[in-house]
């Protein structure tokens, strides 16, 4: 699965979200950089065929369809739109997400999975009061129970503090299983993974700029991408 944003924006004169272009694939992370406190939220939710550009095009394998997009790719934390509420325990959300996947969702079905995942010790905790890096994988892990998704874009995991690169690593594991993942995040987290041994220079930038305006950082990292898994 292959989804292709080209010259998407949002707002008049690309306020919202200046003209970008980014693509992310099966088997592969990317990095899109968005800054300001709206921005990261609105390109994720045109990625994941959540809300429609006032200019541009979002593919998926080739073709408009947004309602594939929706089914194939999950949005995971963004916030205000797919983010736990802060003070719901962990045990709540798994079973809530147990249940919209079509699993058992009682109680002991919870504990049950978050043993699988070795946060058992999480069950009570309010999802605010969770490490950084936990709360990242026990979201994503979530997101793939939903049956037909191949793919996750996940939002601002920055803006919960820690090391970006423990939730890139994340996102490089769920790429080496198969997914397609897109991270946006900001600036910042980008310069510390760059910085990181054996990553390049960006290979890919996606254009992102505002009329009247200074440039917007918004960029798609093809240096900082993770391949295995099914293509």
């Amino acid at each position: 699965m292959r989804v292709e944003a080209t010259g998407v924006s949002k707002g008049r004169k690309g306020i919202a979200l200046p003209e970008t272009s980014l693509a992310f694939a099966s088997g592969s992370a990317r990095l899109a950089i968005a800054e300001t406190e709206q921005r990261p939220t609105i390109l994720g939710l045109i990625a994941a065929g959540r809300m429609r550009p006032d200019t541009g095009t979002v593919l998926i394998d080739g073709e408009v369809d947004a309602a594939a997009i929706r089914r194939r790719v999950a949005l995971v934390d963004a916030p205000d739109v797919s983010d736990p509420a802060p003070d719901v325990a962990v045990a709540g959300i798994v079973a809530e997400e147990l249940m919209f996947s079509g699993r058992r969702s009682d109680p002991r079905s919870a504990l049950r999975w978050l043993e699988q995942l070795d946060a058992r010790d999480l069950a009570r905790i309010p999802i605010a009061d969770v490490d950084p890096a936990r709360r990242v994988r026990l979201l994503l892990e979530l997101a793939v129970l939903r049956e037909g998704v191949e793919g996750l874009v996940l939002v601002s995991p920055d803006r919960h503090g820690g090391d970006p690169r423990e939730w890139w690593q994340l996102a490089q594991e769920f790429a080496a299983r198969g997914y397609a993942v897109l991270v946006v995040a900001g600036h910042a987290s980008a310069i510390v993974l760059a910085a990181q041994p054996h990553s390049k220079a960006p290979a890919q930038r996606a254009r992102a700029t505002r009329s009247g305006a200074s440039r917007s950082r918004v960029r798609a990292t093809g240096a900082l991408a993770a391949r295995g898994g099914r293509s």
